[in-house]
């Protein structure tokens, strides 16, 4: 498959391959995507809008110049803007592929970063060389002012473009808590939001920290997705609630809508609003409760966003559909084509047939 390399949120002829139920595949236009919705579906998109969370600047201790990646934060709080988890490469900038970045220097709890009007020192490391703890210097207000005037969007090699922040801002952006876009919400703007209404289906949001996708080291890239926090409005989960006593669909645009609502369905029976951290891997094993199909960008195998669509259909099923990507020239990353799986009848079944044959193993024993 091909990287797409134009930041060109709804390219005019973007592709749609489609896994129903059945685990049957097909190809569509991505503008069909609403043909295919039905009256009482729920469409559930992430309205994070993303951080320029990649800061050039200075080692102090060594004097050798690094880019931070900002990745993870303890909460949405607007507040709470001095403590970062963030990854740290050496010399150099997206233009050189992310495995091919040169290391920082060596980090050590204490260390001092200077990131252009921004200050922040090392708290400690966390299980990663590159992996670490930043507390900021400065009122809330100083540090998001840092941020809009030195940080630029995390950028990978396939774009060669400098993005800039309305490149990765969905139309529906609202809170600025993602660290890189939650880019499967990009087909999505006004009238496809209305075209949803008049499908007779609804179209929600909640706020989830969308976390980085790839850090260019594999042992750091099996620990992704780190723990994020999210927020589910009341209102959401009422139109969940809803829309399922209807025999609606829920359909969530991008991997993290689905990582928060299955969380959240995995603390009580039905969903319900406030905060929250997703901590879960969701992966072949996982048990969906919450989301009956995810639209999501094209995903290579060995990435989280791939194994998450392994809780939808089999891996034969992925393993097919991976080759219909690459005979058909999908275009994968942010600003590539998209895929929408639905929770396979099939895989439900085997799954409830093996709980059926434990039971039975358990109660004879």
């Amino acid at each position: 498959m091909i990287a797409a390399s134009v930041p060109v949120q709804r390219p005019a002829d973007a592709k749609l391959l489609v896994i129903d139920p059945r685990q049957r595949i097909s190809h569509l236009p991505r503008a069909s995507f609403v043909e295919l919705l039905r009256p009482n579906d729920l469409v559930v998109a992430n309205d994070a809008a993303t951080l320029p969370a990649s800061l050039q600047g200075m080692h102090v201790r060594t004097e050798i110049q690094v880019e931070v990646r900002l990745a993870g934060r303890r909460s949405l709080n607007v507040d709470d803007v001095t403590h970062f988890d963030a990854i740290i490469f050496g010399e150099g900038d997206f233009r050189t592929p992310t495995e091919q970045r040169a290391s920082p220097p060596t980090l050590l709890p204490g260390d001092r970063i200077r990131l252009g009007p921004l200050r922040a020192v090392i708290e400690r490391l966390l299980d990663h060389p590159r992996l670490v703890s930043l507390e900021f210097a400065g009122t809330p207000g100083e540090i998001w002012s840092g941020l809009a005037r030195h940080g630029r969007p995390i950028q990978y090699a396939h774009v060669a473009t400098p993005l800039a922040l309305w490149d990765v801002w969905t139309s529906h952006a609202a809170l600025p808590v993602a660290f890189e876009p939650p880019s499967a919400g990009f087909p999505l703007n006004w009238r496809v939001r209305a075209d949803i209404r008049a499908r007779g289906a609804k179209f929600a949001t909640l706020t989830h920290a969308a976390g980085i996708s790839s850090t260019g080291d594999p042992e750091l890239d099996r620990k992704l997705p780190f723990d994020e926090p999210y927020y589910i409005p009341r209102s959401t989960a009422e139109e969940l609630r809803i829309g399922k006593a209807c025999g609606g669909r829920v359909i969530a645009i991008g991997t993290t809508v689905v990582r928060a609502l299955e969380h959240a369905a995995s603390l009580r029976a039905v969903v319900e609003g406030g905060f929250g951290i997703a901590s879960q891997r969701i992966g072949p094993q996982s048990a969906l409760r919450a989301v009956d199909a995810i639209l999501s960008g094209v995903h290579e195998p060995g990435t989280s966003h791939y194994e998450l669509l392994r809780a939808f259909v089999d891996n034969d099923t992925l393993e097919r559909a991976s080759g219909e990507l690459e005979a058909h020239g999908y275009k994968t990353h942010e600003f590539g084509d998209s895929v929408l799986v639905e929770r396979s009848a099939v895989k439900d079944r085997g799954e409830s047939n093996t709980s059926m044959r434990r039971g039975t193993v358990r109660a004879a024993g």
